[in-house]
């Protein structure tokens, strides 16, 4: 019976997966520039920390963010991991304000021991969102049927299905690797129309570019116990930049309403990935208190977009975060429940006019609540935490955001690889 449960809830987990792979996830104007808006990795108990994880090692949490934290895992278990998103976002530009309301797929993981010194974990993971439906209107105060509307509107994209491993080098250290297989596509359109005059020349144009590609992302972690109740984990985490197998094109769509001439074109350009490099540190007491640090910075000015460079600016990312457990081993519920808080200060890599568009910081907090039915027995967790973000603009002009979430995941940790013994 408990094996047929774990089949129906990772069959309900990969359904929900597919449905929010297929959803508009975000509608960020800033999604109009590049791949638009990066996912961090990070499972539930990272998301209410700030996004920490390079140095985090939980044998009973999946941190796909740093691979090297698979040889954590308990012999016995497997591991299926989940998450999605709900969010209520403002949009100002200092004169208008606007709102809107997403859902977004998080992560489904699952991760377990191959030997005494490997883990293996497997998943689907977002890369990146576009979602934007902008208007703009132009008056002719010299005629009325000269006046047009720009409609922007873009939607897709990128997604990963990576199979990574973690090997222990020696008793406190190490080393793990994630390969990805990359894909998704972006469609982007402007359409130009005369509202007044049906009979102007207006355009259309599509241009649509579809990614089929792989990621690679290598991490270590070190630890050394201080006593017996205290211990500090290093962790970092690389990615090496590349080029991407891509299919470009555009669609061009001209005439009057009544006479619309189409043209297609292939366009041959490359786009790229960043190098991305990454550290952590996290100190954890008694197995109760962990408070981790970590900083990641990513190379997006050397990466070549609809062959252009310098496209991009630096990205870097800088969080703290902290959990605590009052009594894992408690009596009381509450004493094993897991508090969570943290903060993190942002530079995204949008950038407009040839300036950085927006800085970003966000705080969170968020709780792990044991399963019920599984209190004594394993330690499968509901996480639940809250997300403030804002995304300021760097010139006035620019759009400022003020996004809430709600991130839900659930861990399913029981053990299956045990031999029961019959007297």
């Amino acid at each position: 019976m408990i094996k047929y449960r774990h089949v129906l809830w990772v069959l309900l987990l990969t359904m929900l997966s597919g449905v929010a792979v297929a959803q508009n996830n975000t509608n960020s104007p800033y999604t109009r520039y590049g791949y638009g808006q990066l996912a961090d990795p990070g499972s539930g108990n990272s998301k209410a920390m700030g996004g920490v994880a390079y140095g985090l090692r939980d044998k009973y949490q999946v941190n796909f963010a740093n691979p090297a934290s698979y040889t954590a895992v308990d012999s016995l278990t497997f591991i299926f991991d989940g998450g999605i998103s709900l969010q209520n976002t403002n949009f100002s530009n200092g004169t208008t304000k606007l709102n809107a309301k997403n859902s977004s797929f998080d992560y489904i993981t699952m991760q377990f021991r191959a030997a005494k010194w490997a883990g293996i974990s497997l998943g689907l993971l977002p890369y990146a969102n576009v979602g934007y439906n902008i208007a703009e209107y132009r008056e002719n105060p010299d005629s009325e049927s000269a006046s047009n509307t720009v409609q922007y509107t873009g939607d897709g994209g990128l997604h990963q299905l990576y199979l990574g491993a973690g090997f222990k080098l020696w008793k406190n250290f190490s080393i793990g690797f994630n390969a990805s297989y990359l894909w998704g596509s972006v469609s982007r359109t402007r359409q130009l129309t005369f509202p007044y005059d049906s009979q102007m020349f207006s355009a259309v144009v599509n241009s649509n570019v579809d990614i089929k590609s792989y990621k690679l992302d290598f991490g270590a972690q070190y630890t050394q116990p201080i006593g017996k109740k205290h211990a500090l984990t290093l962790g970092v985490v690389f990615s090496p930049g590349h080029n991407l197998n891509n299919k470009a094109y555009e669609i061009r769509q001209t005439g009057t309403e009544s006479d619309y001439v189409t043209h297609r074109t292939d366009i041959e350009t490359d786009f790229g990935i960043p190098t991305t490099w990454g550290g952590g540190l996290a100190y954890v007491y008694d197995n109760r208190l962990t408070v981790a640090a970590d900083v990641m910075m990513q190379n997006w000015q050397d990466v070549s977009y609809m062959g252009e460079k310098d496209v991009f600016c630096k990205r870097g990312k800088v969080s703290l975060g902290a959990e605590l457990t009052p009594n894992p081993m408690g009596r009381s519920y509450f004493s094993r429940m897991q508090y969570r808080v943290g903060a993190y200060y942002s530079k995204p890599y949008y950038k407009i006019a040839g300036e950085r568009a927006a800085n970003e910081f966000g705080v969170s907090a968020g709780v792990g609540l044991p399963i019920w039915a599984s209190l004594w027995r394993n330690r499968s967790v509901l996480s639940i935490s809250a997300q403030y973000v804002r995304t300021k603009g760097t010139m006035a002009t620019f759009l400022d955001e003020h996004t809430l979430r709600l991130c839900i995941g659930i861990t399913f940790n029981e053990h299956w690889f045990f031999k029961r013994k019959v007297d």
